[in-house]
């Protein structure tokens, strides 16, 4: 069922800021981070990510992203054609946008089939072991950002 842009609007004013709720990474909860316009502009860490460290995760398959995704893996023969290549991420999005997109990417389509990564509110079909737990840690999301972000071409 399609949502209306009033809809939208209020679910975005209402989810602006996130209160902290338990998160599975060690019992840590996850961070507090507020959205403004389309973007998180501030590190969920506080901390820049490790580019290096977000590449293997971007290609690990149980976090899903070339399930769906293509990009300049060259040594992955299997890449997804499902979403958005993800060569240029870089140039095409800053750096708040991305993370935006890691956390809730049903911001901006709420009939994404991406999943959000650092959320818990709202979900539907929800596994039992994943309830309560967001599917990435707030590093695990700031080194995937810090390695899209390399990707300009």
């Amino acid at each position: 069922m399609a949502r209306s842009a009033i809809d939208i609007a209020s679910h975005l004013l209402a989810t602006a800021i996130v209160l902290a709720l338990p998160c599975s990474a060690g019992g840590e909860e996850l961070r507090l981070y507020t959205v403004t316009g389309d973007s998180i502009s501030e590190s969920l860490t506080g901390l820049l990510g490790d580019a290096t460290h977000g590449r293997a995760l971007v290609l690990e398959r149980t976090n899903t992203c070339i399930l769906c995704h293509s990009g300049p893996f060259p040594e992955e023969k299997f890449q997804g054609d499902l979403a958005p290549n993800l060569a240029g991420s870089g140039s095409r999005w800053s750096i708040g946008q991305l993370r935006l997109r890691l956390v809730d990417a049903s911001r901006f389509n709420p009939e994404t089939i991406m999943p959000s990564y650092y959320r818990l509110d709202g979900l539907d079909r929800v596994a039992t072991n994943w309830r309560g737990k967001p599917i990435l840690s707030a590093e695990q999301i700031e080194d995937i950002v810090a390695y899209l972000a390399t990707l300009r071409d």
